[in-house]
């Protein structure tokens, strides 16, 4: 199928039989070599991880023409579409035209050689796109992205467009970015000498939302079956290949739903996710697997093998308390459990993908339905091989006096948090739900070592460039 622009993709190319046709094709100059006689042009439009060549009889082209088709030129071959020669590819095309788009000068292209190193390319985030390994990525970003939207969809789930800019705090993290209008230089003051936001554009305090849950639990309250997935932010000072500054978050939120159903919901979209993955993302994984990851596809087939194991927080600790293994971080009771202790229960000692419930209150947000022992939450993560939590939920507290209980032991201004206590007062029900941040899914299926790899222009500390 021709697109517009009067182009047949390189990814369908490859798989047609249709050789004989007249074709024409666009895209970037991978490599160019060749000798007096032919040259031989790798062409890559993005459609997929392989090149197409275009064999280029030397005799019939201008040589001035020939010579600005170097690595990095954007150009338009058309020509026969024949059985390649070469055990490289099926098909090739005979070239009998071409035209130069945009040249790429050879002294300056950054990407001219290969063997880049992937810190050298997060400083050309503009252009890191046109390589292999971001191609692949980025298309395999797309492929999770509509699998997020086609699973809920398909599920009976309603996509919710939570707010960005926000006057709560949902973690309760305090880490999050102020949005003003504010003169900067002349901040009016109150009589207390603090900031009058009274004077800003919402006539408050606002700031960028670090997770869309609470809005989505409004609207559970109503659809019964909701998700978000956008933007959140969190402006911790991280320089960790785990953590970014902006980053996206998919967040379900069921009424009805107790712990047990938010588990299981859990474990069938993250599988179903991964599955999708390896059915339409294949040639990409592999490369990515070859260049990066050897264990990669292994490890996205154990975790579609095995049942996840459910496992109360509190035998999780005995169990590393046990082991008799000298961890980073000593292990005890009420701890907030650190990746090299959920990665021991899952790559040690289970084998197996583990849920962790149960966790000590003191470690958890306001929100999360409380126990009967008083000491514990009805909170749950989803623990991977490699890269410990990748998602992290809980059964919302549904009980107006408990919940109100504890946003005043947190020191929670109840007049910040009303209209949330409004979803208690009037037609409460049993909820939950789970956030999965897309990048971390990402580095999971990608086997990529760093968030900021997976990101197409990532935001850190001290960096916000493009």
């Amino acid at each position: 199928m021709k697109l517009s622009g009067g182009r047949t993709k390189i990814a369908q190319l490859l798989q047609s039989e249709a050789t004989g046709d007249q074709v024409t094709v666009k895209g970037w100059v991978r490599t160019k070599r060749g000798n007096k006689n032919v040259a031989f042009i790798a062409l890559n439009d993005g459609s997929t991880i392989h090149n197409l060549q275009i064999v280029v009889d030397v005799a019939r082209f201008d040589e001035e023409l020939l010579k600005q088709i170097t690595t990095g030129a954007c150009i338009r071959a058309s020509g026969k579409l024949v059985e390649s020669m070469g055990s490289g590819q099926p098909v090739e095309i005979q070239a009998s035209e071409i035209e130069i788009y945009g040249t790429a000068d050879p002294e300056e292209y950054p990407l001219q050689k290969k063997g880049h190193t992937l810190e050298f390319l997060r400083e050309i985030a503009h252009l890191r796109p046109r390589t292999n390994t971001f191609g692949a990525v980025m298309r395999i970003s797309h492929a999770m992205g509509y699998a997020i939207h086609k699973y809920f969809n398909d599920h009976g789930f309603y996509y919710l467009h939570s707010p960005i800019i926000t006057g709560s705090d949902a973690e309760g993290a305090g880490q999050m970015f102020t949005v003003t209008t504010l003169d900067l230089e002349n901040l009016p003051k109150t009589e207390e000498e603090e900031v009058d936001f009274s004077q800003d554009f919402f006539g408050k305090h606002t700031n960028l939302t670090v997770s869309g849950q609470l809005e989505a639990e409004l609207g559970a309250m109503a659809l019964a079956q909701v998700y978000t997935f956008g933007p959140t932010f969190r402006s911790e000072n991280s320089n960790t290949p785990r953590h970014l500054a902006e980053f996206w978050m998919i967040e379900p939120e069921v009424a009805f739903f107790e712990i047990e159903d938010n588990m299981d919901l859990a474990e069938d979209f993250i599988k179903y996710l991964i599955r999708y993955a390896l059915d339409h993302c294949a040639d990409d994984i592999a490369f990515l697997s070859k260049m990066y990851d050897p264990e990669l596809i292994d490890r996205l087939h154990f975790v579609l093998e095995h049942d996840f194991v459910r496992l109360e927080y509190t035998e999780g600790i005995e169990i590393l308390m046990k082991s008799g293994k000298k961890f980073e971080f000593p292990v005890s009771w009420g701890l907030d459990l650190q990746s090299e202790h959920e990665r021991f229960l899952v790559e040690n000692h289970f084998k197996k993908p583990v849920i962790l419930t149960n966790y000590p209150k003191e470690t958890k947000a306001f929100y999360m339905k409380q126990n009967e022992d008083g000491k514990t939450v009805r909170a749950m993560d989803v623990l991977f091989p490699k890269i410990g939590e990748i998602i992290g939920g809980s059964q919302r507290e549904e009980n107006l006096e408990k919940l109100r209980t504890r946003v005043q032991e947190l020191g929670i201004p109840e007049k910040d948090v009303w209209w949330y206590l409004d979803t208690r007062r009037f037609g409460t029900a049993p909820h939950s739900g789970f956030g999965l941040g897309f990048e971390r899914l990402l580095l999971f299926v990608t086997g990529m070592a760093n968030i900021r790899d997976v990101i197409p222009f990532p935001r850190t500390p001290k960096n916000a460039e493009f």
